[in-house]
């Protein structure tokens, strides 16, 4: 489909990569991946057309059709979203036009038998089967099918897209490449701007797609449920693996390991002959000697190893002093725009230790619920801290509150306490921060590095409550490993809105999902969650074959905060085993507070009256034992209640 012929880009620093042959062929799911400036995206321009290569050619066949999405687009057309889509296709476009001219003219003529009339019916023949080989006649539903998927309500279909945000005209490019089905997909990032159930429609569509896909994405699972090859750009050339990402990973880390013990016998080596030279130049007997190991040595190829850029290091949210038992308490909250209602009567309380991801589509209002706990907008209802409450807050614009004075260190510099101070530099490299780097102002640094930045603040300020609004967009794979790490081992309570699945998976105890003006607790975990949610919203598994069923997740937990859906009528053995269930919960809850307080009598006890904290100390673990048995029936009864 695609050949790459010693192909060539330079600059004035230097080549971006040098000499390249390499095939792409109909099918092939690629993975674009490399370190920032490498030149993953220069890449996609160059095959797309909108650059030339600066050496070498590039052969396919003359009509193949690219799809490219970049990170900068500019659309601002005053059509709506669906017009968009609907006359994006120049050639259904011509036919429709000629159809609609010929369709006026047969309405008007008489002369039924002149051969012009009979003309003008076999070109009418003839556009038809036309508009049928190019699936015109289905057009309307691709459009819809794709837009739904990529989470554009009915509404959202017929707004003007000048008027939508970056992020939504993103997805109507997306979804204009996508459905004129093209050869060849070049995406540059693609998942950004997407909520998790777009990037599951995305995904399924990518996997069944026909022609070749090329992306670059920072989502690990996105590339490895795509991609079954990887290209890596590294030190001027282009590596090819016939793996996707996570096994490129693990073998490309073998293969480093290997180069570094050949790079350390080498300097070996290599020092060894200076040695040599350097003892036999002055002898007049070694001079001949000494200059033949000094063109060996000008000929021998240097092993050189990249190595990752992120060190790996084991960084720590730095925890404040403990907080009270509970930590936020909603009362009654809701907010509105206008005439819309994004949630109403929300009542949560949030435990010490809760980790919590804030899931659903985009415009649902996760956001704004952060905001609104943060109180910096207006909302109805009431928020309440917990005892010692200390939150640090990520917003989507943190970026935008940096002192552009500064430089990178002087800004974390103000923020790091303690032990921490020692380790700047590692921190700032760990996120892409090193060298001379660290002494640029905030003022000269793209978005993405300031995005970074704040986020490095962050991990630098004490708390014991973080609230974190999409920390992960501009962070490269590497840097959202460093940022998961140390959330894994935050001691304190989190609520995080993120779309990017493999980072959250993993990460939380319980997912709220806004949904109808309310919020649904689910306790199940990611892939549940996301089987769950496929199944409430048929169009978002369009693409899947008739045979695909999604199986429902076991044990699905669902705590409802208010009513948001009728409830069915339940029979009498469903309402037993809810009451069952109810007063098992209620005794879970008192078992607990029972615990804590032998836990605290522990804690005051004197340790040398072994008597009396040995039978504290048994009674505590009597309880234990009682508790989980309350579990067990707890979890039994579940399984009723699902199989009734």
């Amino acid at each position: 489909m695609i050949q790459l012929d010693r192909l060539g880009y330079f600059l004035p620093q230097g080549h971006l990569f040098a000499n390249v042959n390499l095939q792409i062929n109909k099918g092939d799911k690629v993975g674009l991946v490399g370190k920032n400036g490498a030149g993953k995206s220069t890449l996609l321009r160059i095959l797309s057309g909108k650059i030339q290569a600066t050496e070498g050619h590039i052969h396919h066949p003359k009509n193949l059709k690219f799809g490219f999405l970049t990170q900068d687009i500019h659309i601002d057309v005053q059509q709506s979203v669906y017009d968009f889509l609907f006359y994006s296709n120049d050639l259904l476009n011509q036919i429709r036009q000629r159809l609609d001219e010929i369709n006026e003219q047969l309405t008007t003529r008489t002369d039924y038998e002149a051969e012009s009339y009979l003309a003008l019916l076999d070109e009418l023949t003839e556009l038809n089967h036309r508009f049928n080989v190019h699936e015109g006649y289905q057009w309307e539903e691709k459009i819809k099918a794709t837009l739904e998927g990529l989470g554009f309500s009915e509404l959202d279909q017929q707004k003007n897209i000048a008027q939508c945000s970056g992020g939504w005209k993103m997805r109507a490019e997306l979804a204009r490449i996508l459905v004129n089905q093209p050869d060849i997909l070049l995406l540059d990032e693609p998942t950004n701007h997407l909520d998790i159930l777009s990037i599951s429609w995305l995904e399924s569509y990518l996997q069944r797609f026909d022609g070749a896909v090329i992306l670059i994405s920072h989502d690990r699972l996105f590339l490895d449920n795509v991609s079954t090859r990887t290209l890596e750009i590294s030190r001027q050339q282009i590596f090819d693996f016939p793996y996707p990402y996570t096994k490129y990973k693990e073998l490309r880390a073998e293969e480093l390991e290997r180069l570094e013990q050949a790079k350390k016998q080498q300097d070996k080596d290599i020092k060894h002959t200076e040695e040599l030279i350097e003892k036999f130049r002055a002898k007049k007997n070694k001079a001949a000697f000494a200059q033949s190991l000094i063109k060996k040595l000008e000929k021998t190829d240097r092993i050189e190893v990249e190595k990752d850029q992120v060190a790996r290091l084991k960084l720590r949210f730095p925890l404040a002093v403990q907080p009270g038992k509970w930590v936020l308490e909603l009362t009654e909250v809701g907010k509105s725009y206008d005439e819309r209602q994004l949630f109403k009567n929300v009542s949560i309380t949030i435990g010490r230790g809760e980790k919590i991801a804030l899931l659903g589509p985009n415009g649902v209002g996760k956001s704004t619920l952060l905001k609104a706990i943060m109180g910096t907008i207006d909302h109805d209802g009431t928020v309440a801290l917990g005892h010692n409450v200390s939150i640090s807050y990520f917003a989507q614009d943190q970026a935008e509150k940096l002192d552009p004075k500064l430089s990178i260190f002087e800004t974390v510099d103000q923020i790091a306490k303690g032990d921490l101070r020692k380790d700047l530099r590692s921190i700032l490299g760990a996120f892409l921060f090193s060298g001379e780097d660290v002494d640029k102002k905030v003022s000269v640094l793209s978005g993405g590095e300031r995005t970074r930045l704040a986020l490095c603040c962050l991990l630098l300020s004490p708390s014991n409550f973080l609230i974190l609004d999409e920390p992960t967009n501009h962070l490269d794979l590497q840097s959202k490993e460093v940022l998961k790490e140390a959330l894994l081992h935050y001691e304190g309570t989190f609520i995080i809105v993120s779309h990017d699945r493999e980072f959250v998976d993993g990460l939380s105890n319980r997912i709220w999902d806004i949904e109808k003006e309310n919020i649904l607790i689910h306790h199940f975990n990611l892939q549940e969650y996301l089987d769950y949610k496929l199944q409430k919203n048929p169009q978002t598994t369009v693409l899947k074959n008739k045979d695909d069923h999604t199986k429902p997740p076991k044990n699905q937990q669902v705590s409802e905060i208010k009513d948001v859906v009728a409830k069915p009528k339940f029979d009498k053995a469903k309402q037993k085993l809810e009451r069952e269930i109810n007063n098992l919960e209620q005794q879970i809850e008192q078992q607990e507070r029972l615990l804590t307080e032998i836990e605290n009598e522990l804690g005051t006890l004197d340790y040398e009256n072994k008597q009396q904290y040995n039978q504290v100390l048994n009674r505590y673990e009597t309880e234990k034992l009682n508790l989980e048995g309350l579990y067990q029936k707890w979890e039994l009864k579940q399984n009723e209640l699902s199989e009734v």
